[in-house]
C-alpha cells in the first residue's frame, strides 16, 4: 500500500518579552544553568523519514520495540518481543491501565506526539524503577517548558494529509514562560478513512477519528522549588479494527496529576519530585457496523487508577542514585452483553473483568558508581507488593472452584551491569532477576475472545509469579566518521504464562473454536540481538543501518508466538542548507520459527522502500518546514508476522 503524505509544519515560532532589567541575585545563575541543561535534553518526537509521526511510528524506530497490529490505530507495543503484560508502560511515571480486554487501547494510544518530549526505554530489570517487570519499561515523558528570566511565548503547528487513507491531521502547541509561571498547551486531531492495500483493495473497518488535548501549569514557589498540575484528555471514536469481529464506538481517557519539585544546592540529595495522580479510562467496543454477525455483542470496559510516585536524586562525588516510591490503586471492569438484532432483547450478560481491584506498592533504587574515568558500575533493585481482589469471584469459581477472593504477592527485582570505555571502543555486561504478577486478564479474565487463534480465554487467580533471569551485553565502536554497536540479551523465564486448551467448558462466542485457560509453562527462553551502524559518507550525506533478530522457545522447544524474524532497516539522509532528502529500505525475512499451536502461520519475506524530502524557510520569527514523502514506493502487498489475522496493515 503506497502512502503519499504532505506535511506543513510551522515550528519554533516564539516571542520574547523582557521586563525591566534588575540586578541578578547570586543564586540566579545556578537556577538558569539547571534550566538550560533541561532544555537541551529535549528531543523532537520525529524520525528522519517523517516529521509528524504518531507515537506508534516513533516507537517503531527503536530496535527493541515491535508491534502487534490489529488495525491502523492503537498498536500494541512489544518490548524485547514480549507482550504488554510483561512490560511497564507509564506517562511521566504515572501508571495508566487500558479498559479493553482485547488490548485495543495500549497506554501509548492515550497520548499524542506533539505533547511528548522524549521516550525513556529501559530493558529488563533496569525498568523496575516504575514497578515489577520482566521485559522492561517505557516511560512517555510530556513536554515541559522551563522557567525563563523574561516573558516568552512560543508555539508550533503541523498539518498534513496522507492520500492512501485520506488522513488529515492537525497538531498544535502553545507555551508561555516567565521567571515564576509556565503554561503548556497542546491539541491534536486526526481523521482517517479506510486505506488500500498493495493490491489496491480497500480494507474495510480501518478508519479512525482521534482528538487529544493537554494542559500543564507550573508555578515557582521559591528559587529552587515549584508546583505543577497537568491534564490530558483523549477521545477516539468510530475506530475500525479489520482484524477483529468488532470495532470501537468510543474511547475516552482523562489523565491528571499534581506535583511538587524541590532542588537542593548542597548535600547528598540534589532533587526531590513527588506526584499524585488520577486517571479514568472508558472503552466501548461493539459490532453494530458488522451486519454479517449473527449475534451482536457489546464489550464496554472501565479502568480507574489513582496513585503516587515520589523520587529523589542523589549525588556525591563519583556516586549517583535514584530512589523511587510507587503506589497505586486500580479498578478494572469489563462486560459482555449479547443480543440479537434488537438490543432490547439481551440474551446474555457476564463480567469478563469481574470488578478486579489491584493495589501495588514498590520501593526501588538505581545506583551508578564511576569507578574510574573509563569504567562504571550500575546496580539496583526493587521490592514490590501486589494485591488483587475480585468482587464477583463466582465467575472465577466456575473454572477454579474455591479459589480465594483475594491474592497477595511479593515481587522482588535485582539488576547489575558494568560499563567499560576504551576510546574508541565501549563494552557492557549485565544481569537481572525479577518477578511479575499475572495481569488482570491472566488472573481473572472470563471468556475473553482472541480472534487470532479463535479461542475464548479464562484466567486463573492461582497462577504463580513469573520469575525472570536475564543476561545482557553490548560492544561498540565510535569515532567522528562512523559508529557500530551490537547488543544482545537473553531471558530465562520460569512459570511463563500462556494459554492452553481446556478440556472443560464450551465457547461462549459463536466464532470461537474452543476454550483456553491461562497456565504456567515450566519455563521459556527469549533471545534478542540488534546490530546498529552509521557512517558519514560525506559532510552532508549520512547512512544508518539496523539489523535485529529474536528467537523464543517454550519448555518443549516449541516456538513462542509473535517473535520477530530477522529484520533490517537501512537509510540515507542528505541535507544541504535548507533542503533535505531521506530514503530508507526496511523489511523482514521469512518467518520460519512460527507457532501453529498459538494460531500462527508462516509469513513471507518483504521489503519496503520509502522516500521523503523537506524544505525549510522562515516567515518572520517562525521556522517553516514543508515535507512530502511516499511510504512503500513500490506499492508492495505484504503482511508481517505481527499483523493480526494476516491482514495487510503495512506502515499504518
Amino acid at each position: 500500500m503506497k502512502k503519499l503524505s504532505i506535511v506543513l509544519g510551522v515550528l519554533f515560532c516564539g516571542i520574547n518579552i523582557n521586563a525591566q532589567e534588575t540586578q541578578p541575585q547570586s543564586d540566579s545563575a545556578k537556577v538558569l544553568k539547571e534550566v538550560k541543561i533541561i532544555a537541551l535534553a529535549k528531543k523532537k518526537i520525529q524520525t528522519e523519514m517523517k516529521m509528524a509521526v504518531s507515537v506508534d511510528e516513533f516507537l517503531a524506530s527503536s530496535d527493541n520495540i515491535s508491534f502487534i497490529k490489529r488495525g491502523a490505530y492503537a498498536w500494541e507495543p512489544l518490548l524485547n518481543n514480549m507482550s504488554t503484560e510483561r512490560s511497564t508502560i507509564t506517562i511521566d511515571g504515572m501508571h495508566v491501565f487500558g479498559a479493553c480486554t482485547d488490548k485495543m487501547d495500549p497506554i501509548t494510544s492515550y497520548i499524542e506526539s506533539n505533547n511528548l518530549s522524549s521516550v525513556d526505554i529501559k530493558s529488563g530489570q533496569e525498568g523496575s524503577l516504575h514497578g515489577a517487570t520482566v521485559a522492561g519499561s517505557i516511560d512517555l515523558k510530556r513536554k515541559t517548558t522551563p522557567f525563563t528570566p523574561g516573558k516568552k511565548y512560543s508555539g508550533a503547528y503541523q498539518t498534513g494529509f496522507e492520500f492512501n487513507n485520506k488522513q488529515l491531521f492537525n497538531l498544535g502547541n502553545l507555551s508561555y514562560a516567565s521567571d515564576k509561571f509556565v503554561a503548556d498547551g497542546s491539541v491534536s486531531f486526526r481523521k482517517a478513512g479506510n486505506y488500500y492495500d498493495g493490491n489496491n483493495n480497500e480494507v474495510s473497518h480501518s478508519q479512525y477519528n482521534k482528538f487529544n488535548t493537554s494542559l500543564g501549569l507550573a508555578y515557582k514557589t521559591s528559587p529552587f522549588s515549584s508546583v505543577r498540575v497537568d491534564a490530558i484528555f483523549d477521545k477516539a471514536s468510530n475506530v475500525g479494527f479489520p482484524a477483529l469481529p468488532m470495532d470501537l464506538w468510543l474511547s475516552r481517557a482523562l489523565i491528571t496529576s499534581a506535583s511538587y519539585k524541590q532542588l537542593f544546592q548542597h548535600g547528598l540529595i540534589r532533587a526531590w519530585d513527588t506526584k499524585i495522580y488520577y486517571n479514568a479510562v472508558e472503552h466501548y467496543m461493539d459490532d453494530t457496523k458488522r451486519p454479517e454477525n449473527l449475534v451482536h455483542m457489546d464489550m464496554p470496559g472501565w479502568s480507574t487508577t489513582y496513585g503516587l510516585v515520589s523520587r529523589a536524586n542523589m549525588k556525591r562525588g563519583d556516586y549517583s542514585a535514584e530512589i523511587q516510591l510507587n503506589t497505586y490503586n486500580n479498578l478494572s471492569i469489563a462486560e459482555m452483553r449479547m443480543y440479537p438484532q434488537d438490543r432490547s432483547k439481551r440474551t446474555m450478560f457476564a463480567y469478563s473483568w469481574p470488578w478486579v481491584t489491584t493495589k501495588f506498592s514498590s520501593l526501588a533504587m538505581s545506583n551508578s558508581w564511576d569507578i574510574s574515568e573509563n569504567s562504571r558500575m550500575n546496580f539496583g533493585g526493587s521490592l514490590g507488593y501486589n494485591y488483587n481482589r475480585s468482587k464477583y469471584v463466582e465467575f472465577n469459581w466456575i473454572f477454579h472452584p474455591g479459589t480465594p477472593q483475594e491474592k497477595s504477592r511479593i515481587l522482588p527485582g535485582l539488576h547489575a551491569s558494568y560499563e567499560l570505555t576504551l576510546n574508541p571502543f565501549n563494552f557492557s555486561v549485565g544481569t537481572g532477576y525479577g518477578h511479575r504478577a499475572p495481569s488482570v486478564s491472566e488472573g481473572y479474565g472470563y471468556y475473553i475472545y482472541n480472534s487470532f487463534d479463535r479461542y475464548d480465554y479464562i484466567g486463573n487467580p492461582d497462577l504463580k509469579n513469573e520469575i525472570s533471569y536475564e543476561a545482557n551485553a553490548s560492544a561498540g565502536f565510535k569515532n567522528e566518521k562512523m559508529g557500530l554497536e551490537a547488543k544482545v540479551n537473553y531471558f530465562y523465564i520460569q512459570n511463563y504464562i500462556i494459554g492452553r486448551i481446556l478440556s472443560l467448558g464450551s465457547p461462549m462466542n459463536y466464532q470461537s473454536v474452543g476454550v483456553k485457560g491461562y497456565t504456567s509453562l515450566n519455563h521459556a527462553r527469549i533471545f534478542n540481538v540488534a546490530l546498529n551502524a552509521n557512517y558519514n559518507i560525506l559532510q552532508h550525506l549520512h547512512w544508518k543501518g539496523t539489523l535485529t533478530y529474536a528467537r523464543a522457545t517454550d519448555d518443549k522447544d516449541g516456538n513462542l508466538p509473535f517473535i520477530r524474524p530477522l529484520s533490517y532497516q537501512t537509510s540515507l539522509h542528505f541535507m544541504y542548507k535548507t533542503f533535505g532528502i531521506q530514503t530508507s529500505v526496511n523489511g523482514d525475512l521469512t518467518q520460519r520459527n512460527y507457532s501453529p499451536e498459538y494460531g500462527e502461520d508462516q509469513t513471507p519475506a518483504y521489503m519496503i522502500w520509502s522516500i521523503s524530502a523537506n524544505y525549510s524557510f522562515n516567515i518572520k520569527n517562525c521556522k517553516t518546514v514543508l515535507q512530502a514523502g511516499v511510504e512503500n514506493l513500490l506499492n508492495e502487498y505484504y503482511s508481517t508476522y505481527a499483523d493480526w489475522g494476516n491482514i495487510c496493515f503495512g506502515l499504518f
